[in-house]
């Protein structure tokens, strides 16, 4: 994961606000064969950005522009990217009609906000360019009656480092944004991302699901469980936003993994696993091993431990069963938060990926 920058952090924008942006620059050369430059366009909340353009072209009833994603200082695999709009002028009462281009994904399963077939622009996107082609459409005198085709040239190659081929997103990108601003090492997007992976195992009917913290854990359930890749929830540390989305939109089975260190947070009643945002509670793991019988010396061990690895090798060194009582407590904690709607377990890892705790459903 990306370091977070000290200081003050720069906002940057979203896919759609650039596909905007580049939309109303080629609609306008369209109309009047002069691209403005730099464009600007309203976003939902009200505020007016201007962007340079890249690049820009007119052949006949065709224009383009290309705007260059700033994600401002936020790690997103998209920044740099070149956000293409070509826009091809229809029949009248056409409306306004939109088409994935090279690098960007068609949407393949139910369940997302864009059916089947449909090119992966999201709504506020699409909404975004039909009203600046209005606007734009009104103040010149020309008609809003267009094809739009959103690219993104390298798009394809950047959509393997996301959700899209999990969720049935195939051949690129999607176009995103609500607000039209990306908010630097914001929890939101991937919160989003986990969201729309249980709407589309929902749509797809799945009876089980599995959230994990990372690669490691992932492929430990995977070795348990003969489940399809979209039942897999990159849930990351954001554990609290996938359960109380369960919560409202429930599947019958959620298996949690995770590592050790990460669960024993879980346990104590942590939502978000961050390091940053949550501590392991070294008291809570020393009132466990109480339970578990261990010896003084041992209970002052983990209150001055380094890492919880450290904790449960040592535990597990003495026989002392740490990891399942931690995987028990976590899945208590998480059973909380579903309210009963979903039976959850919980099966925790070690570094290298062997089981070290797991407490079955319940």
């Amino acid at each position: 994961m990306a370091r977070k920058p000290d200081g003050p952090l720069r906002r940057g924008w979203t896919t759609g606000a650039c596909a905007t942006a580049a939309t109303a620059a080629a609609f306008e050369a369209l109309l009047t064969g002069r691209f403005p430059d730099p464009v600007q366009i309203a976003l939902p909340k009200g505020e007016h950005p201007a962007f340079a353009l890249a690049q820009k072209s007119r052949a006949g009833d065709v224009a383009s522009a290309g705007i260059v994603k700033d994600a401002g200082d936020d790690p997103d695999v998209t920044h740099g990217a070149l956000v293409l709009a070509s826009v091809r002028a229809l029949g009248p009462h056409a409306g306004v009609r939109f088409k994935a281009g090279r690098g960007v994904g068609t949407v393949t399963r139910p369940g997302l906000p864009i059916p089947p077939g449909e090119p992966a622009i999201n709504p506020v996107p699409r909404r975004m360019m039909t009203e600046v082609v209005q606007a734009i459409a009104a103040r010149l005198g020309g008609r809003p009656d267009l094809e739009i085709t959103i690219s993104i040239p390298q798009g394809e190659e950047m959509a393997r480092h996301t959700w899209n081929p999990r969720l049935g997103i195939l051949g690129g990108l999607s176009i995103l944004g609500t607000t039209g601003i990306v908010h630097p090492f914001s929890c939101s997007a991937w919160i989003a991302s986990i969201h729309r992976g249980i709407d589309v195992a929902r749509a797809s009917h799945l009876e089980h699901v599995a959230g994990c913290t990372g690669s490691t854990s992932e492929d430990g359930v995977k070795k348990l469980y003969s489940l399809p890749d979209f039942a897999y929830l990159d849930m990351g540390d954001f554990v609290g936003g996938m359960l109380k989305y369960l919560r409202a939109h429930p599947v019958p089975r959620l298996t949690i993994g995770g590592g050790f260190a990460k669960l024993a947070k879980l346990a104590t009643g942590a939502m978000d696993l961050h390091s940053g945002r949550s501590q392991l509670d070294r008291a809570a793991v020393a009132a466990w091993l109480v339970e578990l019988g261990a010896e003084p010396a041992m209970i002052g061990m983990a209150e001055t431990a380094n890492t919880g690895i450290e904790i449960l090798e040592a535990a597990q060194a003495r026989g002392l069963a740490l990891g399942d009582l931690v995987a028990r407590q976590a899945r208590d904690q998480a059973a909380m938060v579903v309210e009963g709607k979903v039976a959850v377990e919980v099966v925790a890892f070690d570094r290298a990926g062997n089981i070290v705790g797991r407490a079955g459903f319940a």
